[in-house]
């Protein structure tokens, strides 16, 4: 074993400190005993430990870009048709039938616009929520920051992304619609929707290592989640002194300040962006710390 691999091992385990016992039974009065206690305080994950392994979470991202889409006749084609497809639906039902405002833009770019951050949300947060449980025979054969399996969950849904935001400006060229500067803070909420994805997929995966109904309520979670977004209708029908509990729902924000980005119709809500960002922060911080108290024990729930 490498001297690094043990140092890193050891800064896991509890601290050891040498007393005194006055009290002991043998002859020696100082005899030293070692008083084994937990770690105290706030644990973030040791993120220069995620970084010493940055190989291992590369193979495990093109592992799962590689076996995504393995003997699929269509191959990757699906990463196309499946927005598409949902834009279609989308357009017919709520747009045309229902007459749904798109904030002055065509509806078909309107729903895309939403669909990109939420398709990759919802991807994401699945994967992430089950790549402990996923990685369990991993976790029982070596060590390594037990952070990468989340981090290769996100890291394999941004290659669907970005092969979707070429879709997304082709769209954009056959309406002939130009964005305007705002379109140059689009990496931010790309970054905003990674953080949402990864804030509440920690909490997740814990919960689903000790309690694996987690699993079954995801997709019903998810459904649900996207009526609450504004994936299909537009922020501005939510009444105006509703608006800081709407941003309570951070893909409020993303979703809003995505479509800024993309479309240039109308400016965001500060306020629910506010909210939304705010509440993306809170949820990672907690679920970074939680998630470093409870690593040690995943290989033995599992």
């Amino acid at each position: 074993m490498s001297l690094e691999l043990e140092s890193e091992i050891a800064a896991d385990r509890p601290q050891a400190t040498t007393v005194n016992d006055p009290h002991s039974a043998t002859s020696e009065p100082d005899r030293p005993v070692t008083l084994i206690t937990p770690p105290k305080g706030l644990m973030f994950p040791d993120l220069r430990a995620v970084w010493r392994y940055r190989d291992l979470l590369t193979l495990l991202i093109w592992r799962d870009i590689s076996s995504k889409y393995r003997q699929s006749v269509i191959g990757y084609g699906w990463v196309f048709i499946k927005p598409l497809v949902s834009v279609a639906i989308f357009a017919f039902v709520f747009g045309r039938l229902a007459g749904m405002s798109s904030d002055g833009a065509p509806y078909p770019l309107f729903a895309l616009a939403a669909l990109l951050p939420w398709n990759y949300f919802t991807s994401s947060l699945s994967g992430v929520s089950g790549s402990i449980v996923g990685g369990g025979g991993l976790l029982s054969k070596v060590y390594f920051p037990r952070l990468i399996l989340p981090l290769a969950s996100l890291g394999a849904g941004l290659a669907d992304l970005g092969l979707q935001l070429f879709l997304l400006v082709g769209m954009m060229v056959w309406f002939g619609f130009v964005p305007g500067w705002s379109f140059l803070l689009l990496p931010a909420f790309l970054l905003l929707t990674v953080a949402t994805s990864l804030s509440f997929g920690l909490w997740l995966t814990v919960l689903n290592v000790r309690y694996r109904d987690v699993g079954h309520a995801m997709p019903f979670l998810l459904q649900s989640w996207m009526w609450i977004s504004p994936v299909v209708y537009s922020s501005e029908l939510i009444p105006v002194r509703w608006r800081w509990a709407y941003g309570l729902n951070p893909m409020a924000g993303v979703i809003d300040g995505f479509r800024w980005c993309v479309l240039g119709t109308r400016s965001p809500d500060w306020m629910l962006l506010t909210v939304s960002t705010s509440m993306v922060a809170v949820i990672l911080i907690s679920g970074l710390v939680y998630f470093r108290h409870q690593e040690s024990a995943f290989a033995d729930i599992i």
